[in-house]
């Protein structure tokens, strides 16, 4: 049995845009996870002429709930492929969050491309943050500036061990799911 990468000859790019590390990280987790040899990892830095790909994956660090103005318009200038997106968020553990930050950067991927689902997990987030946390504090708003401050500490400690595999199962899944439909046309 060939590879979906062999059979169909697909160019897979991964393709990420990241502020602390954190998206990097998973960037690496999921070119290490993509089949085949036929694949390029690349920062998102502005550039156009990245080598073209018929798979997508597009990492992005989340900006107040949703992903850097450089990431939206990449990803709205993609015609015609297979786009999945990952990224990372400092703020909470939260999966109904995740789902509103991906409905907020999937409206950018035009109509005529597949989009392949997302994978957000949590990331950790400068320092400066909390600093700005500990500034915003007073007693009428001590209860939530706390909560914001136990939070920015669990970041710290993601993107974790757990975090990087939930990113390989997820390009696991992407490549399962396009075999599944490659085979449905057979």
């Amino acid at each position: 049995m060939t590879t979906i990468e062999g059979k169909m000859n697909m160019k897979t790019q991964v393709l990420y845009k990241s502020r602390t590390g954190n998206t990097e990280k998973l960037a690496k987790a999921i070119f290490e996870a993509v089949p085949g040899q036929c694949k390029d990892i690349a920062p998102l830095e502005g550039q156009t002429d990245y080598e073209m790909g018929d798979i997508y994956f597009i990492g992005f660090w989340t900006d107040r709930g949703s992903a850097s103005v450089e990431v939206l318009d990449y990803l709205g200038s993609l015609q015609g492929k297979k786009i999945a997106l990952f990224g990372t968020c400092g703020m909470g553990n939260d999966l109904e969050y995740y789902k509103k930050i991906e409905e907020n950067i999937r409206v950018f991927i035009e109509d005529d491309n597949e989009y392949l689902g997302a994978y957000i997990c949590q990331g950790k987030m400068p320092i400066s943050v909390r600093e700005k946390y500990l500034s915003m504090k007073t007693p009428e708003n001590t209860k939530m500036i706390n909560a914001m401050l136990r939070n920015f500490d669990m970041a710290m400690l993601h993107p974790d061990t757990q975090d990087l595999e939930g990113a390989k199962a997820f390009v696991q899944k992407v490549f399962e799911d396009i075999r599944k439909e490659e085979l449905q046309y057979e």
